[in-house]
C-alpha cells in the first residue's frame, strides 16, 4: 500500500523558505484587521521555524478566504541556544529583546503579551512548558509527541484540563488528524458506524535512517539538546517521536487507547545515540481488536508510512471511505493546502473565533500508547494501560517510569550524560 503521508519532510523548512525567495516574513495583516494575534515560538529548530512559517501563511489563508481579519504578529521566540533564537527572531521580525535563550528562556517568553505559543522544542521539555503556558493564560499549539514517559503524559492531560477550565485552546501537531478528508472518513466509520465494527488494522512508519550516523560523544547539556533526536531521554525513541502520528490515527479510528501492548525491537545499524532501529508492536484495543504497529529507520529497506483498517463492511487507508451523514467540520473553517498549514489554520481559527478546541488528552493518550509500545519492546513484557497510566498501585515501576535526565535536570544544570550505544535488552531486569 502506498504511503498516505505528504511527500515533503516535516523538517524541510529550508526548502519552503527557498520557495519564498529567502524573504523575511514579518507577519500577515489584513486591511481593516479585526483581531491582533501575537504568536510566540518555543524551539527554533527546523520544525519550529517551519511551524511558525505555516502560522504566518495560515493567517493569510484565513484573511483571504474566510475574511477573518487577523493581524498576525510574531511577537517573540525562545530556544535553548540564544543565537538560534536571535536568528529565528530576525527572520520573522521579532524584536531582539524578545528573543530569549537558555534553559529558562521559555519562561521569559511566557511573561510577555503573546496570545499563542507554538511549542517545537525537544519532546522531553513539552510537559513542563505546556503546564507553564497554560498557567500563564496562553493558547498553545504543541508538537507531537507531547511527552516521553507516563508521568509526562499525565502531566499533559492535567494541563489540558486546566486549559479547558480557562477556555484556552490546545492544538496538537498530530497533523494527520487535521486533514479534512480523514476527518470525514473517520466520522462515517467510527462515529456513524457506516461499515460496522473495526475488526483489525495495521499502521507503519518505515523510513530510511535519520539524524547522526557517527557517535556523538556528548560532553555537555548543549551536546544533548543539539542532537536530541538521537537520545531516548529527549525524543522518546522514534517509535514515540515519529510513529506517534500513525498510532494517533489508530487510537482515533478505534475510538480509544489500547488496553495493552506486546512486541519487540532492536538496534542493528545505529552507532549514535541510544535509539532502537526498529519496532514491531501488537496493540490490543480490547473487544477482539488488534492493530499491528511497525516502524523502522534503516537505509536500503522497503518503506511504508500509512494505515490499513479493516471494518466489517470494508477496508480503508484512513482517507478513502463513505461520506458521513453529518460533517464533523466546524462551519466556516477553511481547508488549507497541506496538513501542516491546516493545523495552524485550526489553531488561529479557533482562537480568533473564541471556539474551544482542546486536543491535549487525545495527543497525550497517543503519546502514552507509543510509550506503552516502546516499554513492551524494551522489556520483552506485555504492558497494560492500567499499569502504566491508570492505577498507581498495579505496577508502580511502570506508573512512575521517568526517563532521565529530566527537563528539570536541564533547567537546574544537573544533567548526567547518557551512555551512548547502551540500549535496553529485553528479558533482563
Amino acid at each position: 500500500m502506498p504511503s498516505d503521508r505528504p511527500a515533503p519532510c516535516r523538517r524541510d523548512f529550508l526548502r519552503t523558505g527557498a520557495a519564498l525567495g529567502g524573504l523575511v516574513i514579518l507577519g500577515s495583516t489584513a486591511k481593516g484587521a479585526g483581531k491582533t494575534l501575537k504568536v510566540g515560538l518555543i524551539g527554533c529548530g527546523g520544525r519550529g521555524r517551519g511551524a511558525l512559517l505555516d502560522s504566518v501563511e495560515a493567517a493569510k489563508f484565513l484573511n483571504e478566504k474566510a475574511n477573518l481579519g487577523i493581524n498576525h504578529q510574531v511577537a517573540g521566540v525562545a530556544d535553548w541556544f540564544p543565537q538560534r533564537a536571535l536568528d529565528a527572531g530576525k527572520r520573522f521580525g521579532a524584536p531582539a529583546e524578545r528573543c530569549f535563550g537558555g534553559p529558562t528562556g521559555y519562561q521569559k517568553l511566557l511573561e510577555t503579551d503573546v496570545d499563542i505559543v507554538l511549542m517545537a522544542e525537544a519532546p522531553a521539555f513539552r510537559p513542563i512548558h505546556l503546564e507553564a503556558a497554560v498557567k500563564a493564560g496562553k493558547h498553545v499549539f504543541i508538537e507531537k509527541p507531547v511527552a516521553i514517559d507516563p508521568p509526562g503524559c499525565r502531566r499533559v492531560i492535567a494541563a489540558g484540563e486546566l486549559a479547558q477550565q480557562k477556555n484556552l485552546c490546545v492544538v496538537a501537531g498530530t497533523e494527520m488528524r487535521h486533514t479534512f478528508r480523514r476527518r470525514l472518513t473517520r466520522q462515517a466509520l467510527t462515529v456513524e458506524k457506516a461499515w460496522g465494527k473495526l475488526v483489525a488494522g495495521r499502521v507503519a512508519f518505515n523510513i530510511a535512517h535519520m539524524f547522526h550516523t557517527r557517535p556523538i560523544n556528548p560532553k555537555t547539556a548543549d551536546d544533548l539538546v543539539g542532537s536530541w533526536q538521537d537520545w531516548v531521554c529527549l525524543s522518546g525513541d522514534h517509535l514515540v517521536e515519529q510513529h506517534v502520528h500513525n498510532i494517533d490515527i489508530a487510537n482515533w479510528f478505534a475510538g480509544r487507547p489500547p488496553v495493552s501492548a506486546a512486541g519487540f525491537g532492536g538496534r542493528a545499524r545505529r552507532c549514535a545515540g541510544t535509539q532502537y532501529d526498529f519496532f514491531s508492536i501488537d496493540f490490543d484495543y480490547g473487544d477482539g481488536l488488534h492493530i499491528h504497529s511497525m516502524c523502522r529507520q534503516v537505509n536500503g529497506c522497503w518503506n511504508w508510512v500509512g494505515h490499513d483498517f479493516v471494518f466489517e463492511g470494508g477496508r480503508t487507508d484512513s482517507m478513502q471511505g463513505p461520506a458521513p451523514k453529518e460533517s464533523p467540520l466546524p462551519e466556516g473553517l477553511i481547508e488549507g493546502p497541506s496538513e501542516h498549514h491546516q493545523e495552524q489554520i485550526d489553531t488561529l481559527w479557533h482562537v480568533a473565533k473564541g471556539i474551544p478546541l482542546n486536543q491535549a488528552r487525545d495527543v497525550a493518550e497517543s503519546s502514552a500508547a507509543a510509550v506503552l509500545g516502546r516499554t513492551a519492546a524494551y522489556t520483552g513484557r506485555l504492558i497494560t494501560w492500567r499499569e502504566m497510566m491508570a492505577d498507581p498501585q498495579a505496577k508502580p515501576d511502570l506508573y512512575n517510569l521517568t526517563l532521565r535526565p529530566t527537563a528539570e535536570d536541564f533547567e537546574k544544570g544537573t544533567v548526567e550524560m547518557p551512555q551512548e550505544n547502551v540500549v535496553p535488552i529485553p528479558g533482563t531486569a
